[in-house]
């Protein structure tokens, strides 16, 4: 509501006790959250199987968040701010550590594991996605940060399998050309079934016949390693639900033989931010 024109200006004292009542209100409103928390945990009255992270609920808050922020605040802090919010209280309801492959860079991935997980999650560094994985598969609820557009070795093979870990996301939620942990990271964990998200899946795939040629007959992201003979290869395939069969058909009619596919996975759908606004990429 509008001040009336003969409305006195607040003075500088004024606008900092504003200050400090709002600042006040949010500290209350984290307390509350916490006391919900527990109450959840109470509720609960058993242990989390498989990890606490919801990738679903969280990538629909962080698309929300973008939605509806408007002022002079920059968006990357209210998203960071939100991320340690929504990180730190997951570690409090379900103790977890982060696991990062450090060798696309150790401060690239440092910053996403940290822009995303905040500093109350224990960060563990490992040289390899290998390595990751494999701590990932031996933990309860632990989750795994490995480059989703580099590799150097098939290391989603170990994924396949009912009991192995699956990809659960892909980060940041939300791109953009400026993002401050801008590296593009899958998320993985042994996840909890009421809590996946499905618009990507992502397929392990192992083909035969593999070229430049064959590469370009996709329309789809793909990771690919070299594989057994000459020509083979390992991919990871990320495609829309329910989209495998014609990535297969394409390799397929470029002349590769699909050897094995297992699905590995799956995450939201990426959400870019371009300054004409926020867009959905498909994938």
């Amino acid at each position: 509501m509008a001040s009336p024109p003969d409305a006195p200006k607040p003075t500088l004292a004024d606008l900092r006790g504003e200050i400090d009542r709002i600042d006040e209100a949010m500290h209350r409103l984290l307390m509350e959250r916490g006391d919900i928390i527990d109450t959840l945990i109470a509720t609960k009255k058993t242990a989390e199987s498989g990890s606490a992270f919801r990738p679903a609920r969280e990538a629909d808050m962080m698309k929300r968040l973008v939605e509806r922020h408007r002022g002079l605040l920059p968006l990357d802090t209210v998203e960071s701010i939100w991320r340690v919010i929504i990180s730190t209280f997951t570690y409090v309801q379900a103790p977890f550590s982060v696991h990062a492959d450090l060798s696309p860079g150790e401060a690239a991935m440092r910053d996403s594991a940290r822009f995303h997980f905040g500093f109350t999650v224990p960060f563990i560094s490992h040289i390899g996605a290998g390595g990751v994985v494999a701590a990932v598969a031996a933990s309860r609820g632990d989750i795994g940060l490995v480059p989703a557009t580099t590799a150097t070795g098939p290391w989603w093979a170990e994924l396949e399998g009912n009991n192995a870990p699956k990809i659960i996301a892909r980060l940041p939620f939300v791109e953009r050309a400026d993002h401050p942990a801008a590296l593009p990271v899958f998320g993985i964990a042994r996840p909890n079934p009421d809590a996946l998200v499905t618009d990507v899946e992502c397929w392990s795939i192992r083909v035969s016949g593999w070229s430049h040629t064959v590469s370009r007959a996709l329309h789809a992201e793909v990771l690919a390693v070299q594989d057994g003979a000459f020509d083979g290869a390992a991919l990871l395939i990320s495609v829309p639900q329910g989209g495998i069969q014609a990535v297969t058909d394409a390799l397929v009619k470029a002349g590769a033989s699909v050897r094995s596919k297992a699905l590995v996975g799956s995450h939201a759908t990426r959400y870019t931010v371009t300054a004409e606004g926020p867009v959905s990429t498909g994938r």
